[in-house]
């Protein structure tokens, strides 16, 4: 079963994701809803749903949003593995019960340290990481998780990074899709913005551009993993549904 991925805008991609899922032999189908494509009820191989310029609660904005939640809420509940990816991850916070708010501490945009947290160890995703960098561009942020999600990453302008939710679901504030060249196209459409907030595109680009080789090798793992887990969970379900 392939992996469905909810992209919300064709600026923001899956990425480098899209082809470490398929070196790890997952196969992946992606969802435009923004061209009027519907988000499916369910999501048997997996889920991602990457990020996007929308806030998790504007339903008016992105009117496929309700579905998305009902998607995500429903995945977790059943076990698929479930990937949220900034406004992903913030949607996965709202399925399942938890807080999204207009971040306190302002944009946090571009590379930013993250550090994991004791609980982390041994997660099937972010178990082996240590002290890493992400891109960032967010503003809203999760602010109460989702009762029993277990936070596995923080970082010093916002605690709630990563966590997981149940057996099979991460939701991750950063960017583990993008690589300097989305990333670069984000900065150029919202320069003007940037630099009323202080930050130089180019600056923040260049950085980037610098860091993507390691970029590469922190996330692609996490991408292999996830594709990995899919693929084994896949054919547990495969096999229950022959016996019925």
């Amino acid at each position: 079963m392939a992996i469905t991925i909810v992209e919300h805008q064709a600026e923001a991609p899956a990425g480098p994701l899209a082809g470490w899922l398929t070196e790890a032999g997952a196969d992946h189908t992606v969802v435009r809803p923004y061209v009027g494509e519907p988000v499916p009820a369910r999501a048997g191989g997996g889920l991602i749903v990457l990020g996007g310029s929308a806030s998790a609660w504007e339903d008016d904005v992105c009117p496929w949003l309700p579905a998305t939640r009902d998607l995500i809420a429903r995945c977790v509940a059943d076990g698929v593995p479930t990937l949220g990816i900034c406004l992903g991850a913030q949607l996965m916070t709202i399925a399942c019960g938890g807080t999204v708010e207009r971040g306190a501490a302002g944009l946090e945009v571009g590379l930013t340290a993250l550090v994991p947290l004791p609980q982390a160890a041994g997660d099937p995703l972010f178990g082996g990481l240590g002290p890493a960098v992400a891109v960032q561009y967010h503003q809203d942020a999760t602010t109460v998780p989702p009762p029993g999600a277990v936070p596995l990453l923080t970082g010093e302008r916002y605690p709630h990074q990563a966590y997981r939710l149940g057996e099979a679901a991460w939701a991750a504030q950063f960017h583990l899709e993008a690589d300097h060249e989305i990333f670069a196209r984000w900065t150029s459409a919202t320069a003007d913005a940037l630099a009323d907030a202080g930050r130089s595109p180019g600056e923040l680009d260049a950085e980037v551009r610098r860091e993507q080789d390691r970029l590469t090798r922190t996330w692609r793992p996490v991408g292999h993993a996830f594709a990995g887990l899919c693929r084994s969970r896949s054919g547990v379900r495969e096999v229950q549904d022959s016996r019925r």
